[in-house]
């Protein structure tokens, strides 16, 4: 099975920025994935040179206790990637857990971050009080920037598609990056810069927090019609607007949220903003309209998933090819730092 997509465009060059990003195994991606990342990684793929990580040791972090999971959805995540288009003879697609240099990274680096720079790092704060952990937190969770930091640097990358709130993990990794070039008196590491979508957060359908997987709010890129449908008539709106003739409230409106990530017409979304703020248009007639956007951008998606999945041996050669490529990467960045460190090395 052919799990390029169905075009030759042209291939990234050595001269090329250097992307790296991601994302943990725990799960099948969802539309928050796809506004907040995939789809610039779709577009990326052709003008720099980018590496996927399946990041299944991170997502041990918070998941030791279920292994399996983590696991299993290696594959179910390398399938919602390629189901969008991300196409492995411009991406290279890696499993971060068959990277050693990646682990020994990590332990160099964990020696000059202390603990109290780990709890100040605001993305780890407020994840900490959302896993409810206090002063339970496991450690590797606590240190699990100064692994990210890793691998970026393990493959030079220079630029890092996140979220807004994981901007403080690119300040931490460049501090890192500062903190080794001083030690080895040259460059021998790039720093890497944040690039933050747009769109930014998607919320979840209830209007509660960013759109997860964990708190049952998502919209899966493999949704089928049914569910598509079912989760639209159940997004928040303006509990204000009761009647069709009320005047609504488009801030906060998951609706208007997701049109304005969505939709191609944004003419179109803002005459309908602007009828609802006045008053005379229905919930029910935006959410048809959103509904009718969503079909057709999870429909061709969908498919193609279906198509790979019926060959799950094609997807794992090609992960370990793009695995067996990103070890020769991270090694010869290793040995780098190792060498401009003066460490002793035993070949």
């Amino acid at each position: 099975m052919n799990i390029a997509p169905n075009h030759t465009p042209d291939r990234a060059t050595d001269t090329q920025p250097v992307i790296l990003t991601g994302d943990r195994t725990t799960g099948p991606l969802h539309l928050g994935h796809y506004a907040g990342s995939l789809r610039n990684r779709v577009a990326l793929q052709h003008s720099h040179r980018q590496y996927l990580l399946l990041a299944d040791a991170q997502a041990l972090t918070d998941n030791a206790a279920d292994p399996e999971k983590v696991a299993n959805n290696v594959l179910e995540v390398a399938l919602d990637y390629l189901a969008v288009g991300i196409d492995p003879e411009l991406t290279t697609i890696a499993v971060q857990s068959a990277l050693p240099a990646l682990a020994e990274l990590t332990m160099l680096y964990l020696n000059h971050v202390t603990v109290s720079r780990l709890e100040r790092n605001p993305t780890i704060k407020t994840e900490i009080q959302q896993r409810g952990f206090e002063r339970d937190v496991p450690a590797g969770f606590l240190c699990y920037p100064v692994s990210q930091a890793a691998d970026i640097t393990a493959f030079r990358a220079t630029l890092v598609p996140v979220g807004e709130d994981q901007a403080p993990m690119i300040e931490q990794t460049n501090e890192i990056v500062r903190r080794m070039n001083r030690l080895a008196g040259c460059d021998v590491l790039p720093e890497a810069r944040a690039l933050i979508p747009a769109v930014g957060r998607l919320p979840g359908i209830d209007g509660i927090g960013k759109m997860s997987k964990s708190a049952g709010n998502a919209i899966p890129l493999s949704a089928s019609p049914d569910e598509i449908r079912d989760a639209v008539r159940r997004m928040y709106t303006d509990p204000d607007h009761l009647k069709v003739s009320d005047p609504g409230k488009v801030e906060g409106n998951v609706v208007f949220t997701y049109l304005d990530a969505f939709s191609d017409d944004q003419g179109t979304v803002s005459d309908l903003k602007a009828r609802y703020r006045r008053g005379g248009l229905g919930d029910i007639q935006v959410k048809n309209h959103l509904e009718e956007i969503l079909q057709t951008l999870i429909w061709p998606i969908r498919e193609r998933r279906t198509r790979l999945a019926e060959d799950p041996g094609e997807v794992m050669r090609m992960l370990r090819d793009g695995t067996d490529k990103a070890r020769e990467i991270t090694q010869a960045t290793l040995d780098e730092v190792r060498s401009a460190l003066g460490l002793f090395r035993w070949t």
